[in-house]
């Protein structure tokens, strides 16, 4: 049975592929790319593939019975390029498609949501089995600005005192890994999040105490958070995006507790204290 994985040589498809070929034969597993040569050093075979030329699709999923379809991280174009992912596959014969999807992705207020939300139903429109993995937020989405809370002594955002269940990516990749070697996982839908929740206030006390230099979460409204954002660099649009999900995680959107992650990984999720410690190394 060979398994594929699409966006193999991203931050999570990388992580994948390192984990997955220690429970299955690395011939086995295929990783599809837009420039094979990129992931030369992953250690499996590679096909060309991209997500907006359907005709790389087809011959890209020949032989595959299972697919991992990592979301596509160009926002606003997804939904189409999953689709075309979709149709493909289903051309193609493959079997089983895992989607990574976002926590709570029915009725999430963030608009991240909305091509997340059309994209399942593709799935099960497909008449091919299917599992959704509704991802939560990656603790390094957070913990990425650690060093710099560190030495200017601040922790900036927009999400109050919302509560975030995050997860590492190597949890999320194991999940992913768990369902792809495992078997019974066709037509679940996962709600996948860290054991541990926490608020900014918390991560900015963290960083301030392995670091042992004090640091303070500085809440800011949304669109001063943006105009702080794009003042560091970041461009308006992203900025501003950021932004709106750091409001989203105030009302709550980044919080599950029903400790589904841990479950399907068969061990606890990475705490807080460990993301931040590799954030700081």
């Amino acid at each position: 049975m060979t398994i594929a994985m699409t966006g193999a040589t991203g931050q999570l498809g990388r992580l994948v592929v390192q984990r997955l070929v220690q429970r299955v034969p690395a011939a086995e597993v295929l990783a599809l790319v837009r420039s094979p040569s990129k992931a030369a050093d992953l250690g499996v075979a590679a096909r060309a593939a991209d997500y907006t030329r359907p005709e790389t699709l087809a011959a890209a999923l020949t032989g595959v019975q299972t697919l991992l379809l990592i979301s596509s991280n160009e926002i606003g174009q997804r939904a189409a390029q999953h689709r075309n992912v979709i149709a493909a596959a289903r051309a193609a014969g493959v079997r089983h498609i895992v989607y990574t999807s976002l926590l709570h992705a029915d009725r999430s207020p963030l608009d991240l949501a909305v091509e997340h939300r059309d994209t399942e139903a593709a799935l099960r429109e497909s008449g091919l089995a299917w599992t959704i993995l509704r991802n939560g937020w990656y603790s390094e989405n957070y913990t990425g600005s650690a060093k710099t809370a560190a030495a200017t002594g601040t922790l900036l955002g927009s999400a109050g005192v919302g509560r975030v269940s995050s997860a590492t990516r190597a949890d999320f990749a194991d999940a992913a890994v768990a369902v792809l070697a495992g078997s019974g996982h066709e037509g679940r839908v996962y709600e996948l999040a860290g054991d541990e929740d926490w608020t900014l206030p918390d991560l900015a006390a963290e960083i301030a105490r392995q670091s042992g230099h004090p640091v303070a979460y500085r809440d800011l409204p949304e669109a001063g958070y943006a105009a702080a954002l794009a003042g560091f660099g970041l461009p308006a649009d992203f900025a501003a995006a950021i932004a709106r999900w750091d409001s989203g995680a105030a009302a709550g959107a980044l919080f599950d507790d029903s400790r589904q992650l841990s479950a399907l990984i068969g061990r606890p999720t990475t705490p807080l204290h460990d993301a931040v410690a590799q954030a700081l190394a």
